[in-house]
């Protein structure tokens, strides 16, 4: 059976639906992102960066941003049973709005009000983390009810929106940047819970919440990432940077232009594995800084850790849909691994008070690197238990796959077909993937298992369908051998 991208544009007139329900969410997550970088998150950019500037204190309120949405993540990592879906919860959605709004009110006063700047920036810095952690969690529970392709392309254009928005804010007079500041958090409340309305009540995230295992090779190569990309953070040059900067914004404009143009071309198994090459890249030219200069191997370790961090989320989703599973018992405990990137910045700090040659401490950073890559590429290609365990089967596939109406009838079929006749679990992943064109050796690969188990698991499923043969049991299902 031939695999087709669901929804795949074929015409302008195609193109175009395909966004319709997802300019919500594009505006409701790029005025977020934008608002981060603004506030607290972004390196020499808006109004917080102002206040910084102007500042007779030395503290970094990144960090305390970073400790609450952390904090913040964790919490909803480890209770998430109670919440979800948390776009029913008025008062998640309350407290979210309210956190980004004091925040943004809290860098206003710091800029008028000199002497207090120190408590403001750091009160409004821990309610930034805990509003925008919250909203990334509400507008992921959004974004999952959408197929595959329209997840990939909104995500895409909303981090491209937010570099498009910071890029007009920066540099505003002190007065414009404060009403932007207080605009955006409630436009980006506004956009999201609009959007959350206009889904239809049954692609709504349900309140059970199945039995389900944690895709730990995601988080531990995310995590890797982060401690890598963390060790170089402050030293990236301008315009480099996982935030709403302009190597995000080529990079964003790239992966939505190619899936949106030439979806039937495009190769996720691909572009998951091209992130070790840029990352090693960059790290590989850092003992070179002194004659080519920093910007190839800021651009090259920004963009790696940005699309890793782009396609460890849409994986998430998929996994997500696959299963079953909130969304939010994943997206948690992937934004808490930022973790890692403060711990991968407090090894570089350590490493500046040992007192190291600037030479010998690039050495150290590259052989760190070098072990946390290693173990990535292991990680990176061998994805089997992605597809096996977790039902990822986008890499090996190639593209943003899902399952055509054809193949949707089958899987009703094959549901029916082991209900009826009381087939085990993996009995039921034999006849799903016999069912799905695979041979002998194809199931044996993928589910990791002998011949002679292969051909024990078909004989009963013969014996309880009351078929002696594959073509029967096709015929049974209205297949066509």
């Amino acid at each position: 059976m031939g695999r087709k991208l669901a929804g795949t544009p074929e015409s302008k007139e195609e193109r175009r639906a395909l966004m319709e329900g997802g300019r919500r969410y594009i505006v409701a997550y790029g005025c977020a992102r934008a608002w981060a970088t603004l506030t607290f998150t972004g390196v020499g950019a808006g109004a917080g960066a102002a206040v910084l500037d102007a500042a007779l204190w030395s503290f970094n309120p990144h960090i305390t941003f970073d400790v609450a949405f952390i904090a913040v993540s964790l919490l909803l990592a480890l209770a998430f049973r109670r919440f979800v879906p948390l776009n029913e919860n008025r008062g998640l959605r309350a407290v979210a709005v309210a956190a980004m709004v004091a925040a943004s009110v809290a860098v206003a006063a710091a800029l008028w009000w000199p002497a207090a700047s120190f408590g403001l920036m750091v009160a409004g810095s821990l309610a930034a983390g805990v509003g925008y952690g919250l909203f990334l969690l509400l507008a992921a529970e959004v974004l999952v009810t959408f197929n595959l392709l329209r997840i990939f392309l909104f995500l895409a254009a909303a981090q491209l929106l937010g570099v498009v928005i910071t890029f007009f804010c920066q540099g505003m007079a002190p007065a414009q940047a404060q009403v932007i500041l207080l605009v955006l958090p409630v436009l980006a409340a506004l956009y999201l819970q609009n959007c959350y309305a206009h889904v239809p009540a049954t692609d709504r995230p349900r309140r059970g919440v199945p039995k389900f295992s944690y895709p730990w090779k995601l988080f531990a190569l995310y995590a890797m990432y982060a401690f890598a990309y963390g060790m170089r953070a402050s030293q990236l040059t301008a315009g480099a940077g996982r935030h709403s900067s302009l190597s995000t914004g080529i990079l964003m404009a790239v992966l939505f232009a190619t899936a949106y143009f030439a979806s039937q071309r495009f190769n996720i198994g691909l572009l998951y594995r091209s992130p070790v090459v840029l990352m090693v890249c960059g790290f590989l030219l850092i003992p070179a800084e002194s004659l080519l200069g920093a910007a190839a191997s800021s651009w090259l370790i920004s963009i790696s850790f940005s699309l890793m961090s782009f396609l460890v989320m849409f994986l998430l989703y998929d996994i997500s849909k696959r299963l079953g599973v909130a969304i939010v018992a994943f997206m948690a405990i992937k934004n808490a691994e930022q973790l890692f990137e403060l711990l991968g910045g407090a090894a570089t700090g350590a490493l500046g008070l040992a007192g190291l040659p600037a030479a010998t401490e690039n050495l150290v950073i590259t052989a760190v690197v070098s072990v946390l890559i290693l173990a990535s590429t292991v990680l990176l290609f061998s994805e089997k238990e992605l597809a096996s365990k977790w039902g990822v089967d986008i890499l090996e596939q190639g593209g943003l796959v899902e399952r055509s109406a054809e193949e949707e009838r089958t899987a009703e079929r094959v549901e029916e077909l082991a209900a009826a006749c009381r087939l085990s679990p993996r009995e039921v992943e034999v006849l799903a993937l016999l069912a799905a064109g695979k041979t002998g050796r194809q199931v044996q690969q993928e589910l990791f298992i002998a011949e002679g188990t292969f051909k024990a698991h078909t004989r009963h499923i013969y014996e309880k369908a009351g078929v002696n043969s594959r073509k029967e049991l096709f015929e049974m299902l209205g297949i066509s051998s």
